[in-house]
């Protein structure tokens, strides 16, 4: 058995304008005094890490690397949440993820998917320059719209959608082989691969290759009222990074798991801190744990209420405490009495 490893972070809902979440060495100073011993990293205009740059210089992304270890930290993973989204956009929210891309593609959808299709290729060249097994996601939506439809949707709609799906990420999944490293799918409402069964979808469209792989967070499954632990059970070979992020659902006789449009502090089902959710992670941390998941446990912080610097600060050591050492040896080995072949057939009346 593998014990997982961690606490980790992702920098995407911390890094700003103002000290010390406006450069890479003050974000690293400050989540290595809260306790962490890794960091996610979001990528992307403007973001932390050049990838154009750090895909044609090994030295850069070992110098990124460096000043991280200064700290004490690893790079668990990059992410290309933003950049896989632009991999396949509805025209329904063109304008909407517009803001995700360069001014240079905006307004020009196929520019833009072209330019996030290169951003998810650097990125494995990049993961693989810093030694990296995993990286993190997002699948994008064509059919995201339809997905509780009036009228009907048409047959086939679903169908081809997945394949177009499909087409676009093949030659991303082919770069991240060549890279060895994992493409993990976060699995999110929003995204055409949101639940195991779109998931399942995908892999038949990929023909089940190897590096598509998930990123799991339990608290989406709360909010769709999916058994986030069955889930484990069914796809941890596919598992390769993990999200600590707790939710709540609590419905009433007004609202339900659509929301109502409400701002997220009003509605039933919402992401929380660490513990003050309904998300069972003893369960979650030990089956992950039984399974032999290979990789880091890592904050993403999104809650309605809390302050982000506090649910950061409670966040490293719950998943410290959680995290299981697992044992080299079974808790009975004390009273082993050996292998006789004779005897057990003697004992099983086998004489």
């Amino acid at each position: 058995m593998k014990t997982i490893k961690g606490p980790g972070i992702f920098l995407a809902q911390f890094a700003g304008d103002t000290a010390p979440f406006d450069t890479l060495d003050g974000l690293a100073g400050w989540a290595a005094a809260l306790g962490y011993k890794g960091v996610q990293v979001p990528t992307g205009p403007g973001a932390l890490l050049d990838l154009e740059k750090a895909a044609d210089s090994v030295d850069y992304a070992q110098e990124f690397a460096g000043t991280l270890a200064d700290h004490g930290l690893v790079v668990t993973e990059l992410s290309t949440h933003l950049q896989g989204q632009l991999v396949a956009v509805h025209p329904a929210y063109d304008t909407l993820f517009d803001g995700f891309a360069p001014a240079a593609v905006r307004g020009r959808p196929q520019a833009r998917q072209e330019w996030a299709v290169n951003q998810l290729i650097l990125a494995a060249r990049v993961s693989r320059n810093l030694g990296l097994t995993a990286h993190a996601t997002f699948s994008g939506a064509l059919a995201w719209p339809y997905m509780y439809p009036w009228p009907q949707r048409p047959a086939g709609l679903v169908e081809e959608a997945f394949a177009e799906l499909a087409r676009r990420w093949h030659p991303i999944l082919a770069a991240f082989d060549a890279a060895g490293v994992d493409l993990c799918f976060e699995l999110h409402p929003g995204e055409d691969l949101f639940d195991g069964a779109t998931f399942e979808r995908f892999l038949a469209q990929v023909g089940q290759h190897p590096r598509a792989t998930i990123l799991y967070d339990p608290s989406h499954f709360v909010l769709q009222q999916l058994d986030y632990l069955a889930f484990i059970d069914r796809y941890h070979s596919r598992i390769r990074a993990f999200h600590v992020k707790d939710a709540e659902f609590r419905p009433d006789g007004r609202v339900g798991v659509y929301g109502g449009y409400l701002p997220w502090v009003e509605r039933p089902g919402r992401f929380r801190s660490l513990g003050d959710g309904q998300v069972d992670f003893g369960a979650v941390f030990a089956k992950l744990a039984r399974y032999d998941y290979p990789g880091w446990a890592v904050l993403e912080w999104e809650c309605a209420l809390k302050h982000p610097e506090d649910g950061a600060r409670e966040g490293a050591p719950f998943i410290r405490d959680h995290i299981i050492r697992v044992t080299e040896r079974a808790f009975d080995d004390f009273a082993a009495s050996g292998v006789d072949t004779a005897r057990n057939r003697a004992l099983l009346g086998l004489g």
